[in-house]
């Protein structure tokens, strides 16, 4: 892909992560520093939709990413993304102080990632999970229609046997990520996953995964995922699936 359609996909991409409102050319000149006219860029953006990267959901409407977009982002955009020190302060202080409360750390962890994430966490292995955060992931637009929710709601309610599915599509330790359709639960193929095995200190195996929003912020996400991971193979965690963590 060109560099200039690469530009243009990246701030349709970031736009629409904020707004969850379909992204129109004019609003990327005003905003996002192109030295194009609208007119260029929405040529572009009909370009870019006639390849699969954007939808128009409405003939009126500005445009969205579609997963193959998403997925063009994530392997050829969107880069590693470290924690900075302050982050991993922020998570390692706020673990230290529900120890020295004597709480329930498998428990308070996915507590504490719902309330950074203003979305949904569950925690737990496969025949022990908790959730939490359904309220905040309401919040989200993609989940505020009734047949959206209830599909979160029956996959919670069968979020153990599905564990089996996620683990099948993970090799070598890898941190993978699913969008959309690519999600191992089928019946929840409008949200992305961020998915990860772990293995803690004492030989215990499982997965840690980001389940939310296609607009999630993949690379936050992801470098999310892999921080939690560390906590946990050193013991300084619990088992966690948390969803759209964002500081």
């Amino acid at each position: 892909m060109e560099e200039r359609l690469q530009k243009i996909l990246s701030a349709v991409i970031e736009e629409y992560t904020n707004t969850a409102v379909p992204v129109g050319s004019k609003i990327l000149a005003e905003k996002y520093g192109f030295d194009l006219s609208p007119a260029t860029i929405r040529s572009d953006m009909v370009r870019l939709e006639k390849e699969g990267y954007l939808f128009q959901p409405h003939t009126s409407a500005g445009r969205i990413p579609t997963d193959k977009g998403y997925r063009f982002f994530v392997e050829e955009i969107m880069g590693d993304q470290e924690l900075t020190v302050a982050e991993q302060r922020k998570l390692q202080t706020e673990i230290l102080k529900l120890k020295a409360q004597n709480q329930r750390m498998s428990r308070t962890t996915a507590k504490l990632l719902a309330s950074l994430t203003g979305s949904l966490a569950i925690m737990g292995g496969k025949t022990d999970l908790h959730e939490f955060g359904i309220s905040e992931l309401l919040d989200n637009p993609e989940f505020q229609e009734v047949d959206e929710f209830c599909k979160i709601a029956q996959v919670l309610d069968y979020i153990d046997e599905n564990v089996d599915s996620i683990l099948r599509e993970l090799r070598n330790g890898e941190t993978k990520i699913f969008i959309g359709q690519e999600n191992p639960i089928k019946q929840i193929s409008n949200c992305s996953m961020i998915v990860s095995p772990y293995k803690t200190k004492n030989g215990e195996k499982g997965v840690l995964a980001i389940i939310g929003s296609k607009r999630m912020k993949y690379a936050k996400n992801k470098s999310l995922i892999d921080y939690m991971k560390k906590l946990i193979s050193s013991g300084s965690a619990c088992v966690v699936i948390f969803a759209n963590i964002n500081f």
